[in-house]
């Protein structure tokens, strides 16, 4: 199983932060071009919540469209929440978003476990690509926020 750790420091409110990364139809945004992603459920609501289903279309290899759903398992307002896929390209998928006041912002701190399926046949293609991918796809969410919101 990988896991990854991620951190990003944005000027912006607690308030301002939990408000946009609570909203499931930011996500798009934040998430390359090329991975052709797209919110696909109807009733996702505008803030996230414990129980909540959201269903995805992510294109992240040659096109080729995967359906992905996961889970809104814990909600903590503007401290945290964590996503779990229940369906999708991976064995597992465990995803914590946190959120820490500090001087001048807001500290984001994403904690990534996943794995992938076909065992040691899944370890090479994440080795090989996967792994790699993952990572530039929060390099991309980080230079968007920065865009965004200012360093």
């Amino acid at each position: 199983m990988q896991e990854l750790y991620f951190t990003q420091q944005l000027p912006i409110s607690l308030d301002e932060a939990w408000s946009f990364f609570s909203n499931p139809s930011n996500l798009k945004e934040i998430t390359p071009p090329h991975m052709g992603f797209v919110v696909t459920s109807n009733h996702h609501g505008e803030k996230m919540y414990a129980g909540q289903i959201i269903r995805y279309i992510v294109k992240p290899v040659l096109g080729v469209p995967l359906k992905w759903c996961t889970e809104i398992t814990q909600v903590v307002d503007k401290k945290y929440f964590i996503d779990e896929q229940r369906f999708g390209p991976y064995a597992f998928w465990h995803h914590q978003h946190h959120f820490t006041e500090v001087s001048g912002g807001v500290l984001m701190e994403d904690i990534l476990n996943y794995k992938l399926p076909l065992g040691f046949l899944g370890d090479i293609v994440d080795s090989v690509f996967v792994n790699n991918e993952v990572k530039g796809i929060f390099a991309y969410r980080k230079k968007i926020l920065m865009e965004r919101f200012g360093a």
